[in-house]
Protein backbone atom coordinates (compact mmCIF):
# COMPACT_ATOMS: atom_id res chain seq x y z
CA UNK A 1 0.00 0.00 0.00
CA UNK A 2 1.28 3.24 -1.24
CA UNK A 3 2.05 5.67 2.33
CA UNK A 4 1.55 9.90 1.90
CA UNK A 5 4.39 11.01 2.32
CA UNK A 6 3.71 14.87 3.75
CA UNK A 7 1.72 15.72 6.95
CA UNK A 8 -0.70 17.58 4.52
CA UNK A 9 -2.46 16.29 1.54
CA UNK A 10 0.04 17.54 -1.30
CA UNK A 11 -2.84 19.47 -2.90
CA UNK A 12 -2.98 21.57 0.44
CA UNK A 13 0.52 22.29 0.03
CA UNK A 14 1.35 25.76 -1.69
CA UNK A 15 3.87 26.56 -4.37
CA UNK A 16 5.16 29.69 -5.71
CA UNK A 17 7.68 29.58 -8.53
CA UNK A 18 8.96 33.33 -9.41
CA UNK A 19 10.93 35.16 -11.72
CA UNK A 20 10.56 33.13 -14.78
CA UNK A 21 12.12 30.03 -13.25
CA UNK A 22 12.60 27.55 -16.15
CA UNK A 23 8.92 26.02 -16.50
CA UNK A 24 10.52 21.92 -16.23
CA UNK A 25 10.59 22.94 -12.22
CA UNK A 26 6.36 23.45 -12.87
CA UNK A 27 6.58 19.63 -14.33
CA UNK A 28 8.89 18.31 -11.56
CA UNK A 29 6.53 19.70 -9.07
CA UNK A 30 3.41 17.88 -10.81
CA UNK A 31 5.24 14.80 -11.54
CA UNK A 32 6.25 14.51 -7.63
CA UNK A 33 2.01 14.74 -6.98
CA UNK A 34 2.06 18.93 -6.50
CA UNK A 35 -1.02 20.43 -8.01
CA UNK A 36 -1.18 23.57 -6.31
CA UNK A 37 1.44 26.01 -8.08
CA UNK A 38 1.48 29.58 -8.77
CA UNK A 39 3.85 30.52 -11.85
CA UNK A 40 4.67 34.55 -12.40
CA UNK A 41 7.36 35.64 -15.03
CA UNK A 42 8.17 37.98 -13.04
CA UNK A 43 9.90 39.67 -10.11
CA UNK A 44 7.79 40.90 -7.07
CA UNK A 45 8.45 44.42 -5.28
CA UNK A 46 8.26 43.66 -1.22
CA UNK A 47 5.21 45.25 -0.88
CA UNK A 48 3.51 42.55 -3.49
CA UNK A 49 5.63 39.90 -1.84
CA UNK A 50 4.10 41.04 1.97
CA UNK A 51 0.64 40.90 0.24
CA UNK A 52 0.87 37.14 -0.30
CA UNK A 53 3.89 35.16 1.21
CA UNK A 54 1.86 34.21 4.25
CA UNK A 55 -0.23 31.90 1.57
CA UNK A 56 2.87 29.84 0.38
CA UNK A 57 5.03 26.61 2.06
CA UNK A 58 7.51 26.45 -0.79
CA UNK A 59 9.17 29.25 -2.68
CA UNK A 60 11.49 29.68 -5.65
CA UNK A 61 12.59 32.14 -7.58
CA UNK A 62 15.95 33.94 -8.81
CA UNK A 63 17.64 36.88 -7.92
CA UNK A 64 15.84 40.40 -8.11
CA UNK A 65 13.24 39.41 -5.25
CA UNK A 66 14.03 40.09 -2.80
CA UNK A 67 13.70 37.81 1.39
CA UNK A 68 14.43 40.31 3.97
CA UNK A 69 13.66 39.18 8.06
CA UNK A 70 10.67 41.48 7.98
CA UNK A 71 9.42 39.90 5.14
CA UNK A 72 10.27 36.59 6.22
CA UNK A 73 8.47 37.42 9.42
CA UNK A 74 5.05 37.40 7.75
CA UNK A 75 5.85 34.12 6.09
CA UNK A 76 3.70 31.89 8.66
CA UNK A 77 3.44 29.14 6.27
CA UNK A 78 6.94 28.96 4.82
CA UNK A 79 8.85 25.93 5.17
CA UNK A 80 10.74 26.25 2.47
CA UNK A 81 13.03 28.90 0.19
CA UNK A 82 14.58 27.74 -3.07
CA UNK A 83 16.95 30.31 -5.21
CA UNK A 84 17.08 29.59 -8.61
CA UNK A 85 20.69 31.12 -8.75
CA UNK A 86 24.27 30.13 -7.13
CA UNK A 87 23.99 33.48 -4.92
CA UNK A 88 21.88 33.89 -1.68
CA UNK A 89 21.96 37.49 -1.52
CA UNK A 90 18.88 38.35 -2.08
CA UNK A 91 17.87 36.29 1.02
CA UNK A 92 18.75 36.88 4.78
CA UNK A 93 18.90 33.19 5.30
CA UNK A 94 20.35 33.82 9.07
CA UNK A 95 16.46 35.26 9.92
CA UNK A 96 15.05 32.18 7.78
CA UNK A 97 17.07 29.52 10.01
CA UNK A 98 15.72 31.38 12.83
CA UNK A 99 12.33 30.70 11.57
CA UNK A 100 13.31 27.25 10.58
CA UNK A 101 13.25 27.74 6.95
CA UNK A 102 15.74 25.79 4.88
CA UNK A 103 16.97 28.24 2.15
CA UNK A 104 18.28 25.51 -0.64
CA UNK A 105 20.57 27.22 -4.12
CA UNK A 106 22.00 26.00 -7.04
CA UNK A 107 25.91 26.21 -6.50
CA UNK A 108 26.92 23.74 -9.76
CA UNK A 109 24.45 24.26 -12.09
CA UNK A 110 25.84 27.41 -13.78
CA UNK A 111 29.11 27.07 -12.72
CA UNK A 112 30.34 25.84 -16.43
CA UNK A 113 27.88 28.86 -18.62
CA UNK A 114 29.50 31.34 -16.62
CA UNK A 115 33.30 29.73 -16.73
CA UNK A 116 32.49 29.94 -21.08
CA UNK A 117 30.93 33.71 -20.54
CA UNK A 118 34.69 34.56 -18.84
CA UNK A 119 36.15 32.71 -21.47
CA UNK A 120 34.35 34.43 -23.98
CA UNK A 121 34.85 37.72 -22.84
CA UNK A 122 38.64 37.16 -22.27
CA UNK A 123 39.46 36.18 -26.33
CA UNK A 124 37.36 39.24 -27.04
CA UNK A 125 38.83 41.70 -24.79
CA UNK A 126 42.85 40.48 -25.72
CA UNK A 127 41.44 40.35 -29.54
CA UNK A 128 40.02 44.00 -29.40
CA UNK A 129 36.51 42.79 -30.50
CA UNK A 130 34.55 44.55 -28.02
CA UNK A 131 35.66 48.03 -29.72
CA UNK A 132 35.92 46.76 -33.20
CA UNK A 133 32.57 45.79 -33.17
CA UNK A 134 31.30 48.91 -32.09
CA UNK A 135 33.39 50.78 -34.31
CA UNK A 136 31.89 49.06 -37.32
CA UNK A 137 28.13 49.52 -36.40
CA UNK A 138 28.97 53.02 -37.03
CA UNK A 139 30.80 52.50 -40.39
CA UNK A 140 34.31 52.73 -38.46
CA UNK A 141 36.91 50.22 -40.11
CA UNK A 142 39.64 49.07 -37.80
CA UNK A 143 41.44 46.73 -39.52
CA UNK A 144 44.37 46.46 -37.64
CA UNK A 145 46.85 44.58 -35.22
CA UNK A 146 47.51 47.43 -32.79
CA UNK A 147 46.20 45.70 -29.10
CA UNK A 148 45.15 42.31 -30.61
CA UNK A 149 46.94 39.01 -28.87
CA UNK A 150 46.63 35.41 -28.34
CA UNK A 151 45.37 34.00 -25.06
CA UNK A 152 48.22 31.41 -25.46
CA UNK A 153 50.85 32.36 -23.36
CA UNK A 154 48.84 35.08 -20.92
CA UNK A 155 48.46 35.13 -17.45
CA UNK A 156 45.01 34.96 -16.61
CA UNK A 157 44.72 36.04 -12.47
CA UNK A 158 41.64 34.74 -10.90
CA UNK A 159 40.58 36.17 -7.62
CA UNK A 160 38.09 33.84 -5.51
CA UNK A 161 39.26 29.81 -6.80
CA UNK A 162 35.68 28.20 -6.34
CA UNK A 163 33.51 26.30 -8.06
CA UNK A 164 33.50 28.51 -10.82
CA UNK A 165 36.77 29.96 -10.77
CA UNK A 166 38.92 26.89 -10.51
CA UNK A 167 36.64 25.88 -14.04
CA UNK A 168 37.58 29.14 -15.49
CA UNK A 169 41.17 28.35 -14.33
CA UNK A 170 41.09 24.74 -16.50
CA UNK A 171 39.40 26.02 -19.46
CA UNK A 172 41.77 28.70 -20.02
CA UNK A 173 44.88 26.31 -19.77
CA UNK A 174 43.02 24.45 -22.15
CA UNK A 175 43.45 28.08 -24.48
CA UNK A 176 47.57 27.72 -23.68
CA UNK A 177 47.16 30.75 -20.86
CA UNK A 178 48.99 30.49 -17.24
CA UNK A 179 47.20 30.67 -14.42
CA UNK A 180 47.35 32.10 -11.08
CA UNK A 181 45.14 33.19 -8.48
CA UNK A 182 44.25 34.16 -4.99
CA UNK A 183 41.85 32.58 -2.32
CA UNK A 184 41.30 33.59 0.97
CA UNK A 185 41.66 30.02 2.35
CA UNK A 186 44.22 27.34 0.89
CA UNK A 187 42.52 25.86 -2.42
CA UNK A 188 43.82 22.64 -4.24
CA UNK A 189 45.24 23.60 -7.50
CA UNK A 190 43.58 22.18 -10.35
CA UNK A 191 46.22 21.89 -13.31
CA UNK A 192 49.19 23.92 -13.45
CA UNK A 193 47.33 26.82 -11.56
CA UNK A 194 49.53 28.97 -8.97
CA UNK A 195 48.39 30.50 -5.79
CA UNK A 196 49.81 33.51 -5.48
CA UNK A 197 49.48 34.90 -1.50
CA UNK A 198 47.93 37.94 -2.05
CA UNK A 199 45.27 39.60 -4.03
CA UNK A 200 47.48 42.35 -4.83
CA UNK A 201 50.09 39.75 -6.37
CA UNK A 202 47.48 38.71 -8.65
CA UNK A 203 46.51 41.80 -9.52
CA UNK A 204 50.16 42.85 -10.67
CA UNK A 205 51.32 40.21 -12.54
CA UNK A 206 47.85 38.96 -14.46
CA UNK A 207 47.06 40.20 -18.04
CA UNK A 208 43.30 39.43 -17.97
CA UNK A 209 41.73 39.74 -14.32
CA UNK A 210 38.92 37.96 -13.52
CA UNK A 211 36.88 38.10 -10.35
CA UNK A 212 34.63 34.88 -8.63
CA UNK A 213 33.57 36.06 -5.05
CA UNK A 214 30.72 36.12 -3.07
CA UNK A 215 28.82 39.34 -1.67
CA UNK A 216 30.03 40.42 1.75
CA UNK A 217 31.18 43.36 3.43
CA UNK A 218 34.65 42.40 3.11
CA UNK A 219 34.34 41.82 -1.01
CA UNK A 220 32.31 45.06 -1.22
CA UNK A 221 34.27 47.07 -3.75
CA UNK A 222 37.61 45.20 -3.05
CA UNK A 223 38.15 46.48 -6.82
CA UNK A 224 38.78 50.26 -6.24
CA UNK A 225 41.26 52.86 -7.60
CA UNK A 226 44.51 51.27 -5.97
CA UNK A 227 43.64 47.90 -6.67
CA UNK A 228 43.26 48.88 -10.45
CA UNK A 229 46.46 50.82 -10.02
CA UNK A 230 48.46 48.25 -9.23
CA UNK A 231 46.99 46.03 -12.45
CA UNK A 232 49.79 46.05 -15.58
CA UNK A 233 48.97 48.81 -17.99
CA UNK A 234 46.88 47.16 -21.08
CA UNK A 235 45.69 44.57 -18.28
CA UNK A 236 41.87 43.98 -18.88
CA UNK A 237 39.38 43.13 -15.62
CA UNK A 238 36.22 40.61 -16.29
CA UNK A 239 33.53 40.82 -13.32
CA UNK A 240 31.04 38.26 -13.38
CA UNK A 241 30.48 37.77 -9.79
CA UNK A 242 28.86 41.15 -8.19
CA UNK A 243 28.32 44.15 -8.95
CA UNK A 244 29.11 45.51 -5.31
CA UNK A 245 32.32 43.98 -5.81
CA UNK A 246 33.94 46.81 -8.31
CA UNK A 247 33.74 50.44 -7.63
CA UNK A 248 32.31 51.69 -10.91
CA UNK A 249 33.38 55.26 -10.90
CA UNK A 250 36.72 53.60 -9.87
CA UNK A 251 37.05 51.85 -13.07
CA UNK A 252 35.39 54.43 -15.64
CA UNK A 253 38.49 56.70 -14.23
CA UNK A 254 40.75 54.03 -15.17
CA UNK A 255 39.42 53.49 -18.31
CA UNK A 256 39.45 57.01 -19.21
CA UNK A 257 43.37 57.39 -17.93
CA UNK A 258 43.76 54.36 -20.35
CA UNK A 259 45.43 52.70 -17.80
CA UNK A 260 43.25 49.14 -18.62
CA UNK A 261 42.63 48.69 -22.47
CA UNK A 262 39.20 46.95 -21.57
CA UNK A 263 36.90 45.32 -19.23
CA UNK A 264 33.61 43.24 -19.40
CA UNK A 265 30.84 43.01 -16.99
CA UNK A 266 27.96 40.93 -16.43
CA UNK A 267 26.91 42.31 -12.85
CA UNK A 268 26.46 46.27 -11.51
CA UNK A 269 25.67 47.96 -8.18
CA UNK A 270 22.26 48.90 -9.50
CA UNK A 271 20.17 46.86 -12.18
CA UNK A 272 17.22 47.49 -13.97
CA UNK A 273 14.29 45.54 -12.11
CA UNK A 274 13.10 43.77 -15.55
CA UNK A 275 13.47 44.75 -19.25
CA UNK A 276 11.41 47.95 -19.38
CA UNK A 277 13.63 49.30 -17.15
CA UNK A 278 16.65 51.85 -18.82
CA UNK A 279 19.97 50.43 -18.10
CA UNK A 280 22.31 53.28 -16.70
CA UNK A 281 25.82 52.84 -16.09
CA UNK A 282 28.81 55.77 -16.86
CA UNK A 283 30.30 52.49 -18.56
CA UNK A 284 28.39 52.38 -21.56
CA UNK A 285 30.88 55.42 -23.36
CA UNK A 286 33.33 53.15 -23.57
CA UNK A 287 33.96 50.66 -27.07
CA UNK A 288 36.03 48.59 -25.39
CA UNK A 289 34.00 47.78 -22.28
CA UNK A 290 31.66 44.65 -22.82
CA UNK A 291 28.27 45.22 -21.10
CA UNK A 292 26.03 42.39 -20.74
CA UNK A 293 22.37 42.08 -18.67
CA UNK A 294 23.60 39.46 -15.93
CA UNK A 295 23.42 36.56 -18.23
CA UNK A 296 26.38 34.88 -17.21
CA UNK A 297 24.58 31.50 -16.01
CA UNK A 298 21.88 32.21 -18.35
CA UNK A 299 22.31 29.60 -20.64
CA UNK A 300 19.24 27.25 -21.25
CA UNK A 301 21.55 23.97 -20.48
CA UNK A 302 21.96 26.19 -17.01
CA UNK A 303 18.45 27.24 -15.94
CA UNK A 304 17.24 23.50 -16.83
CA UNK A 305 20.21 22.10 -14.33
CA UNK A 306 19.19 25.02 -12.03
CA UNK A 307 15.22 24.37 -11.64
CA UNK A 308 16.06 20.14 -11.75
CA UNK A 309 18.38 20.42 -8.51
CA UNK A 310 16.45 23.30 -6.44
CA UNK A 311 13.08 21.63 -7.38
CA UNK A 312 13.62 18.46 -6.50
CA UNK A 313 15.66 19.66 -3.09
CA UNK A 314 12.42 21.20 -2.37
CA UNK A 315 10.56 18.07 -2.93
CA UNK A 316 13.31 16.30 -0.91
CA UNK A 317 12.82 18.65 1.79
CA UNK A 318 9.06 17.93 1.99
CA UNK A 319 9.03 14.66 1.59
CA UNK A 320 11.66 13.20 3.83
CA UNK A 321 12.67 16.07 6.00
CA UNK A 322 16.10 15.94 4.20
CA UNK A 323 17.88 19.10 4.34
CA UNK A 324 21.18 18.08 2.38
CA UNK A 325 22.85 20.87 0.62
CA UNK A 326 20.76 23.64 2.51
CA UNK A 327 22.80 26.93 3.24
CA UNK A 328 21.32 28.00 6.20
CA UNK A 329 20.56 24.74 8.20
CA UNK A 330 22.31 21.35 9.74
CA UNK A 331 22.92 19.10 7.03
CA UNK A 332 20.53 15.99 7.30
CA UNK A 333 20.63 13.74 5.28
CA UNK A 334 17.69 11.09 5.94
CA UNK A 335 16.56 7.30 4.46
CA UNK A 336 12.75 6.99 3.33
CA UNK A 337 10.34 6.31 5.74
CA UNK A 338 7.99 3.74 4.67
CA UNK A 339 5.23 2.06 7.20
CA UNK A 340 7.00 4.99 9.51
CA UNK A 341 5.64 8.32 10.39
CA UNK A 342 8.11 11.09 10.56
CA UNK A 343 8.63 13.84 13.23
CA UNK A 344 10.52 16.63 12.52
CA UNK A 345 11.35 18.82 15.29
CA UNK A 346 13.31 22.13 14.54
CA UNK A 347 14.59 24.52 17.62
CA UNK A 348 17.09 26.87 19.11
CA UNK A 349 20.20 24.97 20.26
CA UNK A 350 19.63 25.01 24.05
CA UNK A 351 21.18 22.21 26.33
CA UNK A 352 18.15 19.88 27.22
CA UNK A 353 15.95 19.90 24.22
CA UNK A 354 17.27 16.64 22.90
CA UNK A 355 15.88 15.18 26.09
CA UNK A 356 12.45 17.03 25.93
CA UNK A 357 11.88 15.53 23.02
CA UNK A 358 12.56 12.20 24.15
CA UNK A 359 10.79 12.74 27.52
CA UNK A 360 7.82 13.22 25.53
CA UNK A 361 8.05 10.22 24.01
CA UNK A 362 8.22 8.65 26.95
CA UNK A 363 5.54 10.21 28.72
CA UNK A 364 3.61 8.88 25.35
CA UNK A 365 4.85 5.79 24.98
CA UNK A 366 5.58 5.87 22.20
CA UNK A 367 9.04 3.86 20.34
CA UNK A 368 11.34 5.65 18.76
CA UNK A 369 12.48 3.34 15.72
CA UNK A 370 14.66 5.76 14.46
CA UNK A 371 16.60 9.41 15.47
CA UNK A 372 18.64 11.76 13.43
CA UNK A 373 20.31 14.72 14.81
CA UNK A 374 22.49 17.41 13.73
CA UNK A 375 22.87 20.92 15.33
CA UNK A 376 25.00 24.04 14.17
CA UNK A 377 25.34 27.03 16.52
CA UNK A 378 22.10 28.67 16.19
CA UNK A 379 19.68 25.59 15.68
CA UNK A 380 18.81 21.70 16.04
CA UNK A 381 17.15 20.02 13.51
CA UNK A 382 15.74 16.29 14.80
CA UNK A 383 13.85 13.96 12.83
CA UNK A 384 12.00 10.97 14.49
CA UNK A 385 10.73 8.11 13.00
CA UNK A 386 7.57 6.09 14.94
CA UNK A 387 5.23 3.43 13.85
CA UNK A 388 2.98 4.53 11.26
CA UNK A 389 0.58 2.88 13.36
CA UNK A 390 0.55 4.78 16.17
CA UNK A 391 -2.51 7.52 17.03
CA UNK A 392 -1.31 9.99 19.35
CA UNK A 393 -2.81 13.56 18.44
CA UNK A 394 -1.50 15.68 21.59
CA UNK A 395 1.99 14.18 20.16
CA UNK A 396 2.72 17.12 17.97
CA UNK A 397 1.55 19.87 20.55
CA UNK A 398 3.56 18.83 23.61
CA UNK A 399 6.50 18.75 21.08
CA UNK A 400 5.71 22.05 20.12
CA UNK A 401 5.28 23.35 23.75
CA UNK A 402 8.88 22.40 24.69
CA UNK A 403 10.86 25.32 25.33
CA UNK A 404 13.12 26.38 22.44
CA UNK A 405 11.16 24.87 19.74
CA UNK A 406 10.69 26.69 16.77
CA UNK A 407 8.53 24.37 14.41
CA UNK A 408 7.40 20.88 14.09
CA UNK A 409 5.98 19.15 11.10
CA UNK A 410 4.63 15.69 11.23
CA UNK A 411 5.30 13.49 7.50
CA UNK A 412 3.27 10.41 7.29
Amino acid sequence: MKTAQTSYDKNKIKFLILEGSHRISLDILKDAGYENIDYLPHALSEEELLNIIGDYHFIGGRSRTRFPAHVLAKATKLMGLGTYSVGTNQIDIQAAKKLGVPVFNAPFASTRSVAEYVIGASIMLMRGLIEKNAKAHRGEWQKTVKNAHELRGKKLGIIGYGNIGSQVGVMAELMGMDVIYYNPSEKLPLGNAKALPTMNEVLKTADIVTLHVPETTETKNMIGLPQLQLMKKGAHLINAARGSVVDIEALTQSLEEQHLAGAALDVYPTEPKSTDESFESSLKKFDNVLLSPHIGGSTLEAQVGIAKHVTNRLIQYCNTGNTKLSVNFPQVTLPPHPQKRRIIHIHRNEPGVLMAINQVFADQEVNISGQYLETDTDIGYVAVDIDAKIEKPNLRKALQDIPGTIKTRILF
